[in-house]
C-alpha cells in the first residue's frame, strides 16, 4: 500500500513539473530564432527589415529570443544553412522569402517539431509552418497618394520587382492612390524580374525618369537601385517614395520625401506566442496598420511635401487604423492602365 502511494505521489510530483516546465517556458525560456535571407541584412529594405523586426521583437520580449541569420542565400542553397540551425537546436527557422516556400514545405515534413515560417504568402501551410502576409496595399496607397499630389507633370514610374506577393499587392495600391487623387495621372509601371538586382532596377528606373516621370517608388531590396538612379539627378525635381524608412537616413535618401515599413516585430511576437502556447503552425499572420504591422514617416529633414499631403495621408491612415482590407487591389488591371 505504501508503495503504491508512493507511486501515486512521484507521478503528480512529476507531472506538477512538467506543467511548471511548460509555464516558465511561457514566462521567459529563451527561442532559438535563425533567419535565412536573399540579400543582406543591412539592405535598406526587405531583408534588413526582417532582421531589425527581429531585434525589436527580442527587446520587447526581454531578451528571451537566441538569434542568428545566414545572408545572401539562393533558394537552392538556403537548404544547408536550414539543416545547420536545426542540428542546432533552433526553435524556428525563418526563411523570408516566397522563393524559399518548397524549401520549407520539405523540411517541415522532415522535422515536425521545428517551427518554420515564410513569406509573403497568403498559404495556409502544414501544421509547424507559418506564413506571413503584410497586406502592403494600404502602403502602396499612401504612396499613391504622394505621388500623385506631388508630380507636376502627372507621370510617375514604378519599379516592381515581381508581379507577385505583397509586392503585386504594394504596386496595385500605389495605382489606386493615385487614381485617388490625380486620375489623369500616367504611371509607369515595370518588374525586375528579381528581389535583389539592384542593377537592373536602377536600369528601369532611369527609363522611366527619361520618358518623363517626376515621382518614383518600388518594393524589396532591389529598389535601391532605382532610389540610387533617382538621387543622380541632383538639380531636377525628381522624387522617390519609399517602401521602407531606412531610406530617409542613407545619402540617397535626400530624394525620398516620405516612406513605410513592415513591422516585422509584430509577426516574430506573434510566432513566439504560437509557439509558448503549443502552436508551432498552419497560419497565416497579417500585417496591416490595424495590428501594428505597418509604420510610415515623412522626410522631416528635407520636407519636400506640402501640408496638403500630410493632411491627406494622416487621414487615410487613420482610416486604415480603423478598419484593414479597405483596398481593392485586386480590381487593378495593369493592361487597362
Amino acid at each position: 500500500m505504501k508503495r503504491a502511494v508512493l507511486y501515486v505521489m512521484e507521478t503528480l510530483l512529476l507531472l506538477s513539473s512538467s506543467v511548471f516546465a511548460a509555464e516558465s517556458k511561457k514566462a521567459g525560456a529563451k527561442v532559438k530564432i535563425a533567419l535565412i535571407v536573399e540579400s543582406t541584412i543591412d539592405d535598406k529594405g526587405w531583408c534588413q527589415a526582417m532582421h531589425d523586426g527581429i531585434l525589436e521583437a527580442n527587446k520587447d520580449l526581454g531578451g528571451r529570443i537566441e538569434y542568428n541569420y545566414t545572408e545572401k542565400m539562393k533558394p537552392v542553397d538556403a537548404g544547408s544553412a536550414a539543416r545547420k540551425y536545426i542540428a542546432q537546436g533552433y526553435d524556428i527557422i525563418i526563411a523570408h522569402g516566397a522563393q524559399y516556400k518548397n524549401m520549407i514545405l520539405d523540411l517541415a515534413d522532415e522535422f515536425p517539431n521545428v517551427t518554420f515560417a515564410f513569406g509573403t504568402s497568403a498559404e495556409i501551410g502544414p501544421k509547424n509552418v507559418f506564413t506571413y502576409m503584410p497586406e502592403s496595399e494600404e502602403t502602396g496607397y499612401l504612396s499613391g497618394i504622394i505621388a500623385g499630389m506631388t508630380t507636376k507633370v502627372k507621370k510617375v514610374g514604378l519599379v516592381g520587382p515581381v508581379d507577385g506577393g505583397d509586392a503585386a499587392r504594394y504596386n496595385r495600391g500605389f495605382v489606386l492612390g493615385v487614381r485617388k487623387v490625380c486620375p489623369d495621372a500616367k504611371i509607369m509601371i515595370a518588374h525586375t524580374g528579381s528581389f535583389s538586382d539592384i542593377v537592373k532596377a536602377g536600369e528601369v528606373a532611369q527609363s522611366q525618369i527619361a520618358n518623363g516621370a517626376d515621382v518614383l517608388t518600388g518594393s524589396s531590396q532591389q529598389a535601391l537601385g532605382a532610389l540610387r538612379a533617382v538621387a543622380e539627378y541632383r538639380s531636377k525635381p525628381v522624387f522617390w517614395v519609399g517602401q521602407d524608412t531606412a531610406q530617409l537616413s542613407i545619402p540617397e535618401g535626400y530624394k525620398c520625401i516620405a516612406a513605410s515599413s513592415y513591422v516585422y516585430s509584430a509577426v516574430v511576437k506573434e510566432l513566439v506566442a504560437k509557439r509558448d502556447a503549443g502552436i508551432t503552425g498552419g497560419e497565416c499572420i497579417p500585417m496591416n496598420f490595424k495590428n501594428g504591422g505597418f509604420i510610415f514617416k515623412f522626410n522631416d529633414d528635407k520636407k519636400l511635401y506640402v501640408p496638403a499631403v500630410v493632411q491627406a495621408v494622416t487621414t487615410q491612415i487613420d482610416a486604415f487604423r480603423k478598419a484593414s482590407g479597405q483596398v481593392d487591389w485586386k480590381s487593378v488591371d495593369y493592361s487597362r492602365l
